[in-house]
């Protein structure tokens, strides 16, 4: 009976001695020698992986220790760069376009068939040379025409010359009356105004027929031809023959702002301003000119001047057309200081730069909101002004590791004044003295009390290693 229950559930009955009294618990099994290996072999993995993070932990620490200076900050390397003094020009720059110092569009003066095209495109005449040639014919006609009518009225000018002679002896022996004498003598008159406007029909066949050859009035570069060889020109036509260009000299007239106007007159009145024409990358000269002419008005809508240069443009790099930009050469600033351009670094309160200047430790010098050294009253004070001395020096008075064999050398920021920026240097009007040295590139790293390794050769240099420190 009993073996028929367990069989209903699908168990098998449990020894006598386990079973016990009806109602009571039965014994829990005795573990087996399996489950004890594994929970020795899962502490034995657990340890080995708290060990493992612990050593990784401390070969981080290691590693972060050798960029650590004696202030405990990171070390930044650097490339640094001296501040120093020269003779710096200063320009003012504006958008110009070159125009031709003379731009002639020839027309035909006359009608007529175009014999002759005497000239080949992108040619360089001089003034005089012939350019074309219309048919003079009809002209050379006209002129023998007047000519013609000219001798005939000076003919019936003579014989009534002579009547007026003989009218007089009759008037003066009171055989004609004063009537007779005065009609011969109205004649007379006529005749010659017949006479003189005759001269004056010549004069003007003379000149169409000159118009029929048609030479270059400037000296210039001839452009694209507008009308070929053979057919009829006209003087209304409004694209003319060709156009002429003079190319040297060249002008460039460009503009700046209203304000410059004062200290341009100034800087005029001791001598003629040299103005630059540079391409468009602002990098590439084109030719030196004088500045020429200044416009007779401020345009009140941009608010600006206009002026234009002169340039002889001997090697014809500036062209008709051409859209460069020019450099108004104002005046030389003497014995400017110069930084290179990467130094100069914006900010929401303007133009700053990392200046380098030596350290003592990390309990003298405070990060300011001037970025002066702790303990220095000036921020451009004498010690923060030197040289800090040869970049990458090792102290041999400096023991231990990490950055306490490394010269103490740290950054601040001081805000400059920047006067302009050319050819890859900044002109600074305040903030940096001759001698000092300052940060010309690492800067994305660096803030105010950071220490640094400077770079001699120009090329950033990467901390000292563990390694490397005794």
């Amino acid at each position: 009976m009993l073996k028929d229950e367990y069989s209903a559930v699908g168990q098998k009955p449990s020894p006598p001695s386990q079973r016990g009294h009806a109602g009571a618990a039965t014994a829990p099994p005795k573990p087996h020698k399996s489950s004890w290996v594994l929970q020795v072999f899962l502490l034995v993995i657990c340890v080995l992986g708290v060990l493992g993070i612990v050593w990784f932990r401390k070969r981080q620490e290691a590693r972060t220790k050798t960029g650590m200076g004696a202030m405990g900050a990171p070390v930044v390397p650097v490339v640094a760069g001296m501040v120093t003094q020269k003779d710096v020009p200063i320009y003012l720059d504006g958008l110009g376009t070159v125009q031709a110092f003379n731009t002639v569009t020839v027309h035909a003066r006359v009608d007529g068939q175009l014999q002759k095209v005497a000239f080949t495109e992108g040619q360089d005449v001089h003034m005089g040379d012939l350019l074309a040639q219309i048919d003079p014919a009809p002209f050379r006609a006209q002129l023998a025409q007047n000519k013609a009518k000219k001798a005939q009225d000076e003919a019936q000018l003579a014989n009534a010359q002579r009547d007026l002679k003989r009218e007089a002896d009759l008037y003066a022996a009171k055989i004609d009356s004063q009537q007779l004498y005065d009609t011969q003598k109205a004649l007379v008159d006529q005749l010659d105004a017949t006479v003189k406007a005759d001269e004056a029909a010549i004069e003007s066949a003379q000149v169409q027929l000159d118009y029929t050859t048609i030479t270059s009035p400037i000296e210039g570069r001839t452009g694209i031809r507008q009308i070929d060889q053979g057919n009829i020109i006209h003087a209304t036509d409004s694209n003319g023959l060709v156009v002429l260009t003079q190319l040297r000299p060249i002008s460039v007239a460009f503009t700046l702002p209203e304000q410059t106007l004062e200290e341009i007159h100034k800087q005029m009145a001791g001598g003629d301003l040299t103005v630059l024409a540079v391409d468009r990358d602002n990098s590439t000269p084109l030719g030196e000119g004088k500045l020429a002419v200044i416009d007779n008005q401020i345009d009140t809508t941009t608010g600006t001047i206009k002026l234009k240069a002169t340039f002889p443009n001997d090697d014809l790099r500036l062209w008709p057309g051409q859209f460069v930009n020019a450099r108004l050469r104002l005046t030389v600033r003497t014995n400017g200081i110069i930084v290179p351009a990467s130094v100069v670094q914006r900010g929401p309160d303007g133009a700053y730069a990392f200046v380098i200047v030596k350290g003592t430790n990390s309990s003298d010098y405070a990060a300011s909101p001037k970025g002066q050294v702790a303990g220095s009253s000036k921020p451009d004070s004498a010690a923060s002004l030197k040289d800090p001395g040869p970049a990458g020096t090792p102290d041999p008075k400096a023991k231990g590791k990490g950055g306490a064999n490394r010269p103490n050398l740290v950054v601040e920021i001081r805000p400059i004044t920047v006067a302009q920026i050319e050819a890859g240097e900044a002109l600074i009007d305040k903030g940096l003295a001759p001698g000092e040295r300052v940060v010309v590139d690492g800067q994305y790293k660096l803030q105010a009390g950071s220490k640094v390794v400077p770079s001699q050769s120009g090329q950033v240099q990467p901390a000292p290693s563990e390694e490397q420190t005794p």
